[in-house]
């Protein structure tokens, strides 16, 4: 007889608590994400599982055309790699997270053994996008993008699509931009550019 769930909201989130004399290590949670495909699993510097179901389709479909500008502009520039959703990356302070889009380059990369890049790479992504979807709590993600930036991102886009906001946070603080019609991206990622059109 199959199981059935009760339907949940867009990204709706879940927290799970570990014990303290066994918390959920890299291994674990790889484990956990290879067995339940459909969930985005991430783990918080406070050693939780946070479990998101997966996004309706608009956050499908803007997360797509995302990822799929930033490799194409990856690719042809040569210097580093785009990566999707559904790369995790351990961080110094102890959590994972799975950015919606993100670019590493070579040069950071190229320090890590094959075993790391197997797992969750321990970095922080140099540049990430997080896009809101329409139950995320806009709160929670600025702390994210404040978390990404503490842990060594040198630049982050959160992308408010619905109120067509966009709030850029570098090491040197946090702007936001009301409806522009389009980002440039500095230091190792100049040259990408993109249209907003592409994604509101």
């Amino acid at each position: 007889m199959p199981v059935l769930e009760k339907s949940r909201p867009e990204n709706h989130k879940t927290t799970l608590n570990f014990p303290a004399d066994n918390p959920l290590d890299n291994q674990t949670l790889l484990a956990l994400s290879s067995a339940n495909p459909d969930l985005r699993l991430e783990r918080n510097p406070q050693g939780e599982l946070i479990v998101m179901s997966p996004t309706g389709g608009k956050s499908s479909r803007r997360n797509a055309a995302l990822t799929a500008l930033l490799y194409t502009w990856a690719k042809k520039d040569g210097k580093g790699i785009a990566f999707d959703s559904s790369g995790g990356f351990s961080l110094p302070n102890g959590a994972v997270r799975s950015p919606d889009t993100c670019w590493v380059s070579h040069e950071q990369l190229s320090k890590l053994t094959d075993e790391e890049l197997e797992s969750y790479p321990p970095l922080c992504p140099e540049f990430v996008i997080e896009l809101r979807s329409a139950t995320d709590s806009l709160k929670e993600l600025q702390e994210k993008m404040k978390e990404y930036i503490a842990n060594g991102s040198k630049l982050g886009w959160l992308i408010d699509a619905k109120n067509k906001n966009v709030y850029v946070y570098t090491p040197e603080g946090m702007t936001k931009l009301e409806n522009p019609e389009m980002l440039e991206a500095t230091g190792n990622l100049q040259g990408f550019v993109l249209e907003m059109l592409e994604v509101w």
